[in-house]
């Protein structure tokens, strides 16, 4: 069926490219039969019916959007800045900074009457996964959380700002715990004849050192802040799902199918997507949901500059070590 928004779209774009083709016609083809001007006015004359055509086009989608809900993608390992392990920043990781600013400009936009977060990711950093959750709660409409493959640990955390949670019956979600990563190299250090000389100011400046093994004190200082970040976690997902401590608690941070999921209220619907998208549409009051796929705006320039700050990034985490990566240091995730 052609709904008044397509036709407004094609009218208008035709208004538009026609108008060009005059103007264009009119300037540099018209006038160079009755003057010695020549070929390139011909030329001018296509330049400028088809940027009329192009601009005719954009002033048609604004007029009359062609959407009325917002999605975002939140896919792979949640980072700051979708950084991975190298220089460049890494399109298997889940950009915090992208996805606010995704997020925001979805809530800005007066086209977009809901916003759908979909959740492919196994979990990640603790803070940007609160800052994309955030974002998600801030948004001036209904905000659905879509479990398409996986929402587990910082996904169900960023879920938690939503006002319904939908899975598919195969989907996995929960892991509400926290996790952190020290592999102790002291036994390879002696192999190799390396020594670990400690200069450090503050006691519990290299606390986990990844080249001699924890004190009990520090691993106290560590078991302490990772309970810290689980009450947290705890407390988020309690108020956001509108569940009761005890029982996020009693989850033990396993993961569930959406299936199991939809029989303990840790998910609020299950099924395919088409029935969170009908409910969604009567929520509106839609008789059919049309969705615009939000993603970031920048281009190589960004992506240059995202690189930087990786670097940036890098070095400054070699002087403060006491959070690393998966290779073997200490870091607090969800």
């Amino acid at each position: 069926m052609v709904d008044s928004g397509s036709i407004g779209r094609s009218l208008v774009a035709l208004l538009g490219t026609a108008l060009a083709a005059a103007v264009g016609v009119g300037l540099f083809v018209a006038v160079p039969l009755y003057t010695d001007v020549g070929v390139v006015e011909v030329l001018l004359a296509v330049l400028v019916f088809a940027g009329g055509a192009a601009l005719a086009g954009r002033i048609a989608s604004n007029l009359f959007p062609g959407y009325n809900v917002a999605e975002v993608e939140v896919s792979g390992p949640i980072t700051r800045e979708g950084d991975g392990p190298g220089p460049l920043p890494s399109s298997g990781s889940a950009s915090a900074d992208d996805l606010v600013e995704q997020i925001e400009r979805a809530d800005a936009d007066g086209n977009a009457q809901a916003l759908v977060v979909k959740l492919n990711t196994p979990g990640g950093a603790v803070v940007p996964s609160e800052d994309i959750r955030e974002a998600a709660a801030a948004f001036d409409g209904p905000t659905v959380a879509y479990a398409e493959d996986m929402a587990a640990s910082g996904g169900y955390w960023i879920a938690s700002g939503c006002d319904e949670f939908h899975a598919r019956e195969s989907s996995i979600v929960g892991s509400i715990g926290v996790t952190y990563a020290h592999l102790g190299r002291s036994e390879l250090a002696k192999m190799l004849g390396l020594d670990y000389r400690r200069l450090v100011a503050g006691e519990y400046k290299d606390a986990g050192a990844a080249w001699r093994e924890m004190t009990d004190d520090e691993f106290d200082y560590w078991q302490g802040l990772i309970d810290d970040q689980y009450d947290m976690f705890v407390d988020t997902v309690a108020e956001g799902r509108d569940l009761d401590a005890e029982f996020v608690r009693d989850t033990e941070a396993r993961v569930y199918l959406g299936r199991e999921a939809g029989g303990t209220g840790l998910v609020d619907t299950v099924g395919p997507r088409e029935e969170m998208e009908d409910r969604l549409a009567d929520r509106i009051g839609v008789a059919d949901l049309t969705v615009e796929e939000f993603e970031p705006q920048h281009g190589i320039q960004g992506r240059i500059g995202a690189g930087a700050r990786s670097v940036a990034h890098s070095f400054g985490a070699g002087v403060a070590s006491v959070f690393a990566d998966e290779e073997g240091e200490l870091s607090l995730r969800v």
